[in-house]
């Protein structure tokens, strides 16, 4: 027998002793999967944003099997149809969904404020931020590079007079945006949130109104007429506690600047 045939016959039978170990191997170390994580799985819209505080999906699946104390109610942007459906599979009551929208707080557009240098580098916010915070004069106000529109999967997010804009009628609340963005200026509200400020500086209010005419100067008159207290001016800026607004709109009507806008026509229709 040739040398070349006796080689051929070796490797050949170390293929074939090797591929039934790793038969029997992969049977005796085999992880058994639950028959329900794929149906459960399914059920989920797939956006893997991790609003439910676990690792996407899968990982919110993997609890739901593993420990039957884990809510059904946590997929945000599934809502109350994919809450339904995980009651009826787990056998368990169901849960409303507190569904959520993102809010872009920043009314920056070209027609309020400017540029206070020219950015010619990479082409996105988190780039640009490394720069001096980014090419606006206010600090804290959208880059509009849109990175935030590009991790969206729902696009629910467009770039309009230099800044980011976001359609409520698409958002479904899933944070990925809030997470992408470099100035943390994309809040995520419960859909029953009435009321909302459009600015996040912090900056006292004259040097505010010098960077850009619709943030918030700090002037305290939402504060003074609120009736329940629900809105306060902390570091400079108006923040509204959601749970005690009612929505009556008084805050917008005396803001000086305009930065404070009632959310009844800025819901998700879902929510309405």
């Amino acid at each position: 027998m040739s040398p070349i045939v006796i080689a051929i016959l070796v490797v050949v039978g170390i293929g074939a002793v090797c591929a039934v170990v790793i038969a029997l191997v992969s049977k005796v170390m085999a992880v058994k999967v639950d028959e329900r994580f794929p149906v459960i799985r399914g059920c989920l819209p797939g956006a893997n944003c991790g609003a439910c505080g676990f690792t996407g999906c899968d990982g919110y699946a993997k609890a739901l099997i593993d420990d039957p104390k884990t809510p059904i109610n946590l997929c945000i942007p599934g809502g109350d149809t994919v809450g339904q459906q995980l009651s009826d599979l787990l056998v368990v009551a169901f849960a409303d969904v507190k569904e959520e929208f993102a809010v872009v707080r920043c009314g920056g557009t070209c027609d309020h404020t400017q540029d206070k240098m020219e950015y010619s580098g990479i082409q996105t916010c988190a780039a640009a931020k490394l720069l001096y915070n980014g090419k606006g004069l206010c600090p804290f106000s959208c880059i509009g590079f849109g990175d935030c529109v590009k991790v969206c999967d729902y696009n629910a997010i467009c770039l309009e007079g230099g800044i980011a804009h976001i359609d409520p009628r698409r958002c479904v609340g899933c944070g990925k945006c809030a997470a992408a963005c470099p100035k943390k200026i994309i809040e995520i509200l419960p859909c029953s949130a009435p009321i909302s400020v459009i600015c996040s500086s912090k900056e006292p209010g004259g040097v505010t109104r010098k960077k850009c005419t619709a943030g918030c100067i700090g002037c305290r008159k939402c504060e003074k007429i609120c009736p329940v207290g629900a809105i306060q001016v902390k570091d400079n800026l108006a923040q509204i506690d959601h749970d005690k607004c009612t929505g009556c709109g008084t805050c917008a009507e005396v803001c000086p600047v305009g930065c404070i806008f009632s959310m009844a026509g800025y819901k998700p229709e879902r929510a309405k």
